[in-house]
This record gives C-alpha cells, sequence and structure tokens, in this order.
C-alpha cells in the first residue's frame, strides 16, 4: 500500500512517526530473535579444534605383515604389539631398530590371542590382547611372562601417566588401571572425537601420553588423523591430519594391503613421534607442532 495517496502533505510528519514506530518494532523482535538464535547456535555447535602440523623428520622401513596394534619408544628401540585378523599365531611383541625396522627381540603370543596396545611402566611392558579379556605383563628387558590380568571388554590402545596405566576399549573412554592389579581407578569420558566423512562415529584406539596430553589415531576413520586429548577433561583439543602421507613416500605396489594408521610412539629426548600403520611399509619420525 502506498502511504501517500492516503494522506494530506500536512500529515506526513504523522505518517513518518508511524513508519519509524513500526520499523523499530521490527527491528526489535528480529535482533530478540537473532539473539535467541546466536545462543542456541553456540550452545548446540561446539567451538572448533584446532589443527595441529607436522614436520617429518626421518622416513624408515616398516614390516609390512606387521598387523600394529601397539607402538611404543624405550631406551632408544621402538616396541611394537602386533595382531593379525588373518593369521592366528602371528600377534608378537618385538623390539625393533627403528633405523631398519627389523626385529632385534620378540616374543610370539599363542594362537588364541590377538595382541593390542602395550605400555611400558617400571621395567615392565603390558600388553592388551583384542577380545581375550587379557592383559599380559613381561620383563621389559628379557620379554619373560611376569603375570597376567583379567579384565571385562576388549583391549584397544595402552599408555600411561608414570603412575597409572591408562587404556581404551572401543568406547571412547579413558580407562585408568592401577599397575599392580589392574583394578579400575577412574574412567574419563573423551568428547569432540571427530566423525568420518559419512557422518558415523569413529573411536580413539592406539595411545601415546606426552607431556600432560594423550594422543590417540582413530579407528573407523576413513582418512588418516590423530587427536590430541586432555586427559582432564577428556576433551580433543587438537587434531592432525595425516592423509596421504604414506602415499607420499612408498609406490602404489607397496601399499596395496595398507589399512588404518595404527601406531603412536614418543621420544622424550628428541621431541619426535613415531607414527605408522597396520601394514605399511614405512614409519615417520614426525615433530608435531
Amino acid at each position: 500500500m502506498n502511504l501517500s495517496n492516503n494522506y494530506s502533505h500536512k500529515n506526513i510528519p504523522f505518517k513518518r512517526i508511524v513508519c519509524i514506530a513500526l520499523f523499530s518494532i521490527v527491528l526489535f523482535f528480529a535482533a530478540c530473535k537473532n539473539n535467541s538464535d546466536k545462543e542456541n547456535t553456540e550452545t548446540v555447535t561446539p567451538p572448533s579444534i584446532p589443527s595441529l602440523s607436522y614436520q617429518i623428520i626421518n622416513v624408515y622401513p616398516h614390516d609390512t605383515t606387521s598387523f600394529t596394534e601397539g607402538l611404543e619408544f624405550y631406551n632408544g628401540f621402538l616396541y611394537e604389539s602386533t595382531g593379525d585378523p588373518d593369521y592366528a599365531g602371528r600377534s608378537k611383541l618385538a623390539k625393533l631398530n627403528a633405523s631398519t625396522g627389523k626385529d632385534v627381540q620378540k616374543i610370539v603370543l599363542a594362537p588364541a590371542y590377538f595382541g593390542e596396545g602395550i605400555t611400558l611402566l617400571n621395567g615392565k611392558i603390558y600388553q592388551l590382547t583384542y577380545k581375550e579379556q587379557k592383559c599380559f605383563v613381561y620383563d621389559a628387558a628379557t620379554f619373560k611372562k611376569l603375570k597376567e590380568f583379567s579384565y571385562q571388554g576388549e583391549g584397544w590402545g595402552m599408555t600411561n601417566d608414570g603412575k597409572y596405566l591408562i587404556m581404551d576399549n572401543g568406547s571412547n573412554a579413558l580407562i585408568y588401571r592401577d599397575p599392580e592389579t589392574f583394578n579400575i581407578v577412574k574412567t574419563v569420558p573423551v568428547t569432540g572425537v571427530p566423525k568420518d566423512y559419512s557422518g558415523h562415529e569413529v573411536f580413539i584406539n592406539e595411545l601415546e601420553y606426552v607431556d600432560k596430553y594423550i594422543y590417540s589415531n582413530l579407528y573407523t576413520m576413513d582418512f588418516d588423523q590423530l587427536v590430541k586429548i586432555d586427559p582432564v577433561t577428556g576433551k580433543v583439543v587438537g587434531i592432525l591430519n595425516v592423509n596421504g602421507l604414506l602415499e607420499r613416500y612408498a609406490p602404489p605396489a607397496e601399499t596395496a594391503k595398507r589399512d588404518v594408521l595404527n601406531g603412536i610412539a614418543y621420544d622424550s629426548t628428541n621431541k619426535t613421534f613415531y607414527i605408522t600403520g597396520k601394514y605399511w611399509p614405512k614409519l615417520f619420525a614426525i615433530q608435531i607442532h
């Protein structure tokens, strides 16, 4: 409607007042709605998680028959735990020469056991099993089995904070255990784990405790990423995308069987991470920023 056709010239000031008043009311309610929408958005949308970067320090060979489940660095050597879904009796615990990827010491688990995450604490190696609900404890120097613990549920990744063992089991939670009894001390839910490209849930897996944070690869993720977790709050505070890293350093013939990224170790002396994956032909020494 054209208001100028309904009011005489002398009523124009009144018309302006009415228009201004109506316009102000519209702006008021629009502002209220926008504020409401903003508050709702801030409530339901998680804050963005910072992206981490990395620098490649070196690239080493890795045994392509190793279905890597756990990786540790200790006194100049890598320690690796493997499982294998296709070949019973191929799970092992091995001490590796990091430069050559060759085993310098190893034991093979009985065919009934599928090796999973490992960690070293107080001169002992702790090794989880996938569905067999056993944790084996070895002397770190001799690999002699000292004891074993039973637990409920699956075993995935494991690390330690110098006091407690910390494991996960496919539930996106950090489970703290007493190293002497394997009793659960506490459980910390992990939040902010990204989903894959299809929107499916993924899970933390292999763990590494570094400078009061826990780094984990993601299982069932359709691209290669690591997450950095605050173990106090359980929040994911950083994401490292290493998708395509292996393919840049290995020809297709060597990566035909490659499976997911799985294996994180840390050399505190050089502040260097070692990462690899299941059936990967390469192991990467990187620094994360």
